[in-house]
């Protein structure tokens, strides 16, 4: 190969790069995703708040030529050239979302609003993170996607449900009005190191107080279900949504179909960090629900796409990661 086809072939191969905007990208999954994004050679905007997102979580990631940190706010507008978006950005915990719901609906409604009219300025492909809440507390077990759900419209964590399932809804109109290219993926509960110290979940509560050799506290009898998927296999599934085909637009769940009680997760967690913690039993919050576990027929079919880790080992993973940072 002569210079000048050197060249135009090195030319070729950086232009081929993606340039990807990832929205709450300092947050707990937000960071993994560009994380592997940037291990794949794509060039990553990061586009975060902070309000619940942290730069310990992208650190690592400051000193890549291809990564790029914008400290914005997504209810405003922000205007770049990207050629894809994975939309992440809310507060994802009971008491960050429930500390500012006006915020946080503001986020879902106004903040999807803003990303969409870039995506359909710009021409890119647009990737909503949706959740589980839009099942609310479910009445079909598991859940799969052609269910609506049951959701309180005007509860504590309506700010967080209904913001999701109108961000859905705003995704679905710019795709069927102006033709954006959309996808949909909802999250079920995900877990792993950067989740943060003081977010409230189930999985980070039972191993900091562990650790700590605090009771565990377990809300209800301890019998209601979740299913606990790991980061990294929850982002293995965001990325592949978003490399499926034109008119896949989903929604898709994304989650770990074993099912374990709380009182479960409280045992293993006591086991795996040699705890001398007590579990005790306090009132359970208000709309919360009795059970939850995806179907992820759809996923497996049409992403190739199912989790890898079992609970254990990625329990493991997540217990090392607190004990470092305690």
């Amino acid at each position: 190969m002569n210079q000048t086809n050197q060249i135009v072939h090195e030319f070729d191969r950086l232009t081929n790069h993606k340039r990807i905007l990832v929205t709450g990208g300092a947050g707990f999954i937000g960071s993994h995703l560009c994380e592997k994004l940037l291990q794949a050679g794509a060039d990553v905007l990061c586009v975060d708040n902070f309000f619940t997102g942290s730069k310990n979580n992208i650190d690592h990631l400051l000193s890549s030529l291809r990564f790029e940190l914008i400290r914005h706010d997504i209810t405003s507008p922000i205007y770049l050239e990207v050629d894809q978006i994975y939309n992440l950005a809310c507060p994802a915990s009971p008491i960050h979302y429930q500390c500012n719901p006006i915020k946080t609906i503001k986020t879902n409604v106004i903040g999807a609003i803003n990303i969409l009219g870039l995506a359909k300025r710009v021409r890119a492909r647009i990737l909503q993170a949706s959740t589980s809440e839009v099942y609310g507390d479910p009445d079909i077990h598991p859940q799969k996607e052609d269910y609506w759900g049951r959701v309180n419209p005007i509860g504590m964590r309506s700010c967080y449900d209904e913001g999701k399932r109108a961000a859905e809804c705003l995704m679905m109109d710019y795709h069927r009005q102006n033709g954006v290219d959309i996808k949909i993926v909802r999250i079920f509960n995900t877990y792993g190191p950067r989740m943060a110290v003081n977010d409230g979940r189930v999985v980070s509560n039972f191993i900091l107080q562990a650790l700590k050799n605090e009771d565990i506290t377990v809300y209800g009898d301890g019998l209601h279900t979740r299913s606990f998927c790991f980061v990294d296999d929850t982002t293995d599934g965001i990325i592949r949504m978003m490399e499926t085909p034109d008119g896949f637009l989903g929604p898709v769940n994304l989650g770990n179909s074993e099912e374990f009680s709380i009182l479960e997760l409280a045992e293993k967690v006591i086991r795996l960090t040699h705890s001398k913690s007590k579990i005790v039993f306090k009132p359970i919050p208000s709309d919360d629900p009795a059970r939850r576990r995806p179907d992820i027929s759809l996923a497996k079919v049409s992403l190739n796409w199912e989790p890898k880790v079992c609970l254990e080992d990625g329990l493991k993973e997540t217990i090392a990661y607190f004990r470092k940072i305690i």
